[in-house]
């Protein structure tokens, strides 16, 4: 939009400024991020407005050309990592004034299976949209998983598998949250390639997700819909 050499981002104006951070987002720049939200905060702007008509109106860009095979993998983990840059100075303010986030979620891969870049992608493009996400790992048991659901008390528990032979561990994980009686308190969404709809139901799951800007809508929406009841 500018040139980067001769831009002084304190200098824009606020729209400007903004759809400046959506083309710095787009483009992964972690430091300029960081500079226009500082900057915007400065102008008054609350913490959550920063984060929705800046990080999370800009991230929607990179979602929609995500879905749409315009940007690729490394291209989203370098969005979303300056997206967090700016998170970084967002959140202890979001803290203070009490925001509701738009949601909580605990994810992780399961035992056996190791694979992580699926996972964070979905868990990016989850903070991308203004959720709060704990990243538990890979190869997790269902011991660590009700820890964590004990824990963070998430709205959401997701769950990702690479491997035919580790998808069947979802069930056991969503079965012993039954056995303990908690299976009601939470979200369940399952991901990865070889999972389908009918395995999402299968083993019990509220919903499966295709791809990382599935999961934000499907998210996004069972929370709303929780919460609404």
């Amino acid at each position: 939009m500018y040139d980067e050499e001769e831009l002084d981002l304190t200098t824009l104006p606020d729209d400007e400024l903004v759809e400046q951070m959506f083309d710095d987002l787009y483009n992964g720049l972690r430091e300029e991020i960081m500079e226009g939200t500082n900057i915007l905060l400065e102008r008054d702007w609350s913490p959550s407005r920063v984060l929705n008509e800046a990080l999370v109106a800009g991230m929607a860009i990179v979602g929609v050309d995500f879905r749409d095979g315009i940007l690729f993998v490394p291209e989203v983990l370098s969005a979303a990592n300056a997206m967090k840059g700016g998170m970084e100075i967002l959140r202890p303010l979001l803290a203070e004034t009490g925001a509701e986030s738009v949601g909580k979620m605990v994810i992780g891969t399961v035992k056996g299976d190791i694979h992580d870049i699926g996972k964070n992608l979905v868990a990016m493009m989850m903070e991308g949209a203004g959720f709060e996400v704990i990243d538990i790992g890979i190869n997790i048991p269902v011991e660590d998983y009700l820890e964590a659901l004990e824990e963070h008390k998430p709205d959401i528990l997701g769950m990702s598998a690479l491997l035919t032979t580790t998808m069947p561990y979802m069930k056991v994980v969503i079965d012993t949250m039954k056995e303990k009686g908690i299976r009601d308190d939470f979200i369940v969404l399952v991901g990865g390639a070889p999972l389908n709809e009918e395995f999402g139901d299968a083993v019990g799951a509220d919903g499966y997700c295709r791809d990382a800007a599935v999961a934000v809508d499907m998210a996004k929406e069972m929370v709303a819909q929780k919460r609404a009841a």
